[in-house]
């Protein structure tokens, strides 16, 4: 029986070098963003329980992992400090010795071709577990902008090629800015974590980085979930105050805003594909689930597709590794 059908889309799905050939998405290993966490002490890697396969390294031990990460293709680390000490101004923060500044040391001078993007917050370093100084029982977001832009300079002149602000202050983008201005870094690019949710994807981050909030919430500088145009308000704001990258976090659940920011700025757009996406992935995987690899790639492909230029995720290696075998990119 003839039907007259003449468009046939599944003409282009008959064979797998014509469905790479018109593919719509493309993925890059230059694209992938590894976070990798360092700790005080020495000889120590230690695996982070709620996140299997992920450790925290010493920065004697930072090495091997940035090694591997390279050999596999993988260019970009993400550099998050947990210090032994923390206080209430979270000092350890803007420390000239720092943990987060050593680490910075270490890994420019053992592989140097690595592209070091350094987190800028507080929560790690403040005794209270928020992203800033508090006045009372709140975080004083002017207050904070200072400390903010202290913790950005030093990370710098400790050899970060990027710095990313993850606290959500309003004005810590110009803040930073000014500063890195002012001590002659004009070049260096800030990627402004400017669309970043109060969601509860970040529960393992927490154990990992010793961050939980030791009262309260971040609701009140992070953002509300249910909301699409202050996300766009959030991310046109960053981008006037200088940011040359902004990032939408977390990235499975938030592809129509990953979309929406696309769409509203002209610099590239950054995703985070955050700590309890790749917890839930590595436990539905363990108890047989789900296909880990597939899984992993189907759900980095999507940020892709929604607009993201840049994915930061905990399985770059693996990303880089699938890229390579042409399973996906």
């Amino acid at each position: 029986m003839e039907l007259g059908l003449m468009n046939r889309p599944r003409r282009l799905r008959g064979n797998a070098v014509l469905r790479k050939m018109v593919r719509e998405t493309r993925m890059d290993k230059s694209s992938l963003v590894y976070p990798m966490f360092v700790i005080e002490g020495t000889n120590r890697k230690e695996e982070i329980p709620s996140m299997i396969g992920q450790y925290r390294y010493s920065v004697d031990r930072m090495e091997e992992k940035l090694i591997e990460l390279f050999q596999a293709g993988v260019r970009s680390v993400m550099l998050f400090g947990i210090p032994n000490q923390k206080d209430e101004v979270g000092s350890g923060a803007y420390a000239q010795e720092g943990i987060v500044q050593k680490a910075f040391h270490k890994a420019k001078e053992v592989c140097p071709d690595m592209y070091m993007i350094g987190d800028v917050c507080m929560c790690e370093y403040t005794s209270h577990g928020h992203c800033g100084v508090l006045q009372g029982q709140e975080v004083d977001n002017d207050k904070t902008l200072e400390f903010l832009a202290k913790t950005a300079l030093s990370q710098v002149q400790a050899g970060a090629d990027m710095v990313a602000p993850s606290d959500m202050m309003d004005g810590r983008v110009a803040a930073i800015r000014r500063i890195l201005d002012k001590s002659g870094y004009i070049n260096t690019p800030i990627m402004s974590y400017a669309v970043k949710f109060a969601s509860s994807f970040y529960g393992p981050f927490r154990d990992a980085a010793d961050s939980t909030p030791a009262f309260g919430d971040r609701k009140s500088y992070q953002m509300d979930y249910h909301n699409r145009r202050e996300a766009c308000k959030e991310a046109m704001l960053d981008v006037e105050e200088g940011a040359d990258i902004v990032m939408v976090k977390p990235a499975m659940a938030y592809g129509d805003l990953i979309r929406e920011v696309k769409d509203n700025t002209n610099i590239p757009v950054a995703s985070y594909s955050v700590s309890g996406e790749y917890a839930m992935i590595k436990a539905a995987a363990k108890a047989g689930w789900i296909d880990e690899t597939d899984i992993m790639c189907e759900i980095a492909v999507s940020a892709f597709r929604a607009g993201s230029d840049i994915y930061i995720s905990y399985f770059a290696e693996e990303l880089a590794t699938c890229i390579e075998q042409g399973r996906i990119g």
